[in-house]
C-alpha cells in the first residue's frame, strides 16, 4: 500500500467533512444543499491544507533526506525515490533505519580509522628505531676514524668493514620495506605459472649451504620426483629462503632442517620443520606481524630485520593460501602452506631466476 501527500489530504478531508456535515445535520433548520455545501466546502479546504504542509513541509525534506543519503553512500537509497509523489507508508521508520545503518558505518569506519592509526604510530616507531640501529653504529664508526683512528691500519680495516655491515643491514632493511610495500599496494603481481617446487627447494639449500656447515646443522628433503605446482617461481624462493634461513637462525648447533611434501588430489602441502628453540603458544599469532621478534635481545644477535615473515604472508595471500604454524619450546617448530598442483609443466626452465 502506498500514500503520498494527496491521498493523506484526501482522507483527513473526508474525515473533517463527514464530522462537520455530521454536526451540522443535528442542527434544526438546516437544508440538504448547505450540508452538501458544508460538505465540499470542508472536503476541499482541509484537502488543500493538509496537502500543502504535508507537501512543503514534511515529504519534501524526507526526499532531500533520501538524495543526501544517495549521494553519501553512492548507491540507490532504501527509500524508494520521489517521496513526494508515491511515498511507501510509514516513510519515517525507512529514514530512521537509513540512520540507523548510516551511523553503524561510520562507526565501524571510525573505529578502522583508530586501529590504523595505532598501527601507523607503532609502525613509524618500529621503523625509526630499525633505521637508526644502523645508521648510528656506521656513523660511529665513522667518527671514530675521522678523530685520528683512521692512522692505525688495523683499526681502520676493521672499523670501516663493521661500518660496511652496518651500511648493508640498512640497505636489506630498505629493501624489505620497499617489498612489502609493493606487494600491499598491488604493484609487484603475483606470476602464476607452472614450477618445479623441487628444484626450488634445493636452490634453496644451496644457497644456504655455508651457514649451515658453520653450525654444523644437516638439510634434508624428500627426494621425490619432480613436483611442478602452480606460483609465482621468484616470489616462492623469497619464502623459502625465508623459512629456511630462520630455521638456521634459531636452530642450535647439529640440529636438522628438513622439508616434506604431502601430496593431495589437487595440491601439495609443504612442510619446513627444524629443531630449534621453538615459539611459545602466546607469540605464534604475531610473528607474522612487521617487526615483531619472539626474543628481541637474541633476535638482535642473529640478525635479520624483522619483515621476512612479514613479507613471506602477503607472498602466500597472493596465491590464496595461508601459513599454519606449530610449535613446541625447546622442540622445534613447522611451517605449513599449500599449492595447487600444475596440470602442465614449464615449457622450460629459467636458469637465472633466483639470481637476486
Amino acid at each position: 500500500m502506498e500514500l503520498n501527500s494527496r491521498a493523506i489530504g484526501l482522507l483527513i478531508g473526508l474525515l473533517v467533512s463527514v464530522i462537520t456535515t455530521a454536526f451540522l445535520f443535528l442542527i434544526d433548520g438546516i437544508n440538504n444543499t448547505i450540508l452538501l455545501t458544508a460538505f465540499f466546502l470542508s472536503l476541499s479546504s482541509t484537502y488543500i491544507l493538509v496537502w500543502l504542509v504535508l507537501e512543503f513541509l514534511f515529504f519534501r525534506h524526507i526526499d532531500n533526506i533520501s538524495e543526501g543519503f544517495d549521494k553519501i553512500n553512492n548507491t540507490e537509497s532504501q527509500i524508494t525515490d520521489g517521496l513526494s509523489n508515491g511515498t511507501l507508508l510509514n516513510p519515517l521508520k525507512k529514514i530512521n533505519k537509513e540512520i540507523f545503518s548510516y551511523a553503524e558505518n561510520k562507526q565501524r569506519e571510525i573505529a578502522e580509522l583508530k586501529k590504523m592509526e595505532i598501527f601507523r604510530r607503532e609502525f613509524m616507531a618500529d621503523v625509526s628505531h630499525e633505521l637508526k640501529t644502523p645508521i648510528f653504529a656506521a656513523q660511529g664508526f665513522v667518527h671514530t676514524l675521522l678523530d685520528g683512528a683512521i692512522e692505525d691500519k688495523k683499526v681502520r680495516s676493521k672499523f670501516l668493514k663493521k661500518a660496511a655491515k652496518s651500511l648493508d643491514g640498512l640497505d636489506i632493511l630498505v629493501h624489505d620495506l620497499l617489498t612489502l610495500s609493493q606487494i600491499e599496494t598491488g604493484e609487484i603481481k603475483m606470476h602464476i605459472v607452472p614450477f618445479n617446487l623441487i628444484r626450488t627447494v634445493e636452490d634453496v639449500f644451496d644457497q644456504l649451504e655455508n651457514k649451515a656447515i658453520k653450525k654444523d646443522i644437516a638439510f634434508s628433503y624428500q627426494k621425490k620426483e619432480d613436483l611442478y605446482v602452480l606460483g609465482d617461481q621468484r616470489r616462492m624462493y623469497q619464502v623459502f629462503l625465508n623459512l629456511v634461513s630462520n630455521a638456521i637462525k634459531y636452530t642450535n648447533k647439529k640440529g636438522e632442517v628438513t622439508i616434506h611434501f604431502d601430496e593431495k588430489d589437487d595440491h601439495i602441502a609443504t612442510t619446513v620443520k627444524d629443531t630449534g628453540d621453538g615459539i611459545p603458544d602466546k607469540d605464534i599469532n604475531r610473528i607474522f606481524e612487521r617487526f615483531y621478534r619472539v626474543d628481541k635481545s637474541r633476535s638482535k644477535e642473529k640478525g635479520g630485520t624483522g619483515l621476512g615473515l612479514a613479507i613471506v604472508k602477503h607472498i602466500l595471500e597472493g596465491h590464496n593460501t595461508k601459513m599454519e604454524v606449530t610449535s613446541e619450546v625447546g622442540v622445534g617448530s613447522s611451517f605449513t602452506f599449500s599449492l595447487q598442483k600444475a596440470k602442465d609443466r614449464p615449457i622450460e626452465e629459467d636458469e637465472e631466476l633466483y639470481d637476486e
